[in-house]
């Protein structure tokens, strides 16, 4: 690594995959904590690569239909470099540090904002869209895959809010929505992370966030990794990831489809 490198990349997380009790208790009192350096220069760019590969393949598959941003679903079943990415045992022994319970993955998702995308992402909760019952300590690793400075689209978090619990699905392309479920939470302080490449956002899926416009010439590819509680069960809601699956209310979400990371 030579001087600038040094000076421009951070790491947070050992090789063993732990990290340090501070950030554990910061994410347990907020909701939301930056871990720096989760993945490695030459692994970034090697997931990066297959990244952009998978995009350019399946953008016409894009799940989410909308403006925000390229949604694809569960792209670990279909390409194996980016399956090395969902479940790799780094991240996954932070997320467990972080909520104190075995986990599964619920689904991987790559999320891009293309260049001069110019729309936000607005505040949100994850959990209320999930179709899960018996669990309280999901979360998401948002992984940055390239450089995400504010200008690119990052993410933005109120801190705290992950003790609000019963809400109803917010909608992604109304700025006032959230604030129409709480509007206290108009109010309440907010919190904007960058990330360079290689660093990584974890955040329970009851923290409100949103990611900002991008307004650069460069694509903001993040891929995010979402986890749950290793006990949870279906809840008969539909979702894109269960509808195929001929689940029943109450039946547990385990299996090949659910797989434990760190197993």
């Amino acid at each position: 690594m030579t001087v600038a490198e040094a000076v421009t990349w951070r790491r947070d997380v050992d090789s063993s995959g732990t990290i340090p009790d501070e950030l554990v208790e910061a994410y347990r009192r907020d909701g939301f904590v930056r871990v720096r350096g989760i993945l490695e220069p030459d692994e970034v760019e090697r997931f990066r690569q297959a990244a952009q590969a998978y995009l350019e393949a399946h953008r016409a598959e894009d799940y989410s239909r909308h403006s925000v941003f390229t949604q694809l679903v569960n792209v670990w079943q279909h390409d194996e470099v980016l399956r090395e990415l969902t479940l790799h045992p780094r991240l996954a022994r932070v997320a467990e540090q972080l909520a104190g319970v075995r986990l599964r993955i619920w689904h991987d998702h790559m999320l891009v904002k293309e260049p001069h995308n110019n729309v936000a992402t607005h505040f949100h909760q994850d959990r209320p869209y999930w179709p899960h019952t018996g669990e309280t300590l999901s979360l998401s690793a948002w992984v940055a895959l390239v450089d995400v400075p504010p200008e690119r689209g990052c993410m933005s978090f109120l801190p705290g809010t992950h003790g609000l619990t019963g809400y109803r699905p917010q909608d992604l392309h109304d700025e006032e929505d959230l604030f129409r479920v709480n509007p206290e939470l108009r109010w309440h302080p907010r919190v904007t992370i960058p990330l360079r490449a290689g660093d990584c956002t974890f955040h329970s899926s009851y923290t409100g966030h949103m990611a900002l416009p991008n307004t650069t010439s460069m694509a903001r590819l993040a891929f995010v990794i979402a986890y749950m509680d290793a006990d949870t069960t279906y809840s008969g809601a539909p979702h894109v990831v269960t509808d195929p699956l001929g689940l029943r209310p109450g039946d547990r979400l385990d299996g090949e489809a659910f797989p434990r990371p760190l197993d």
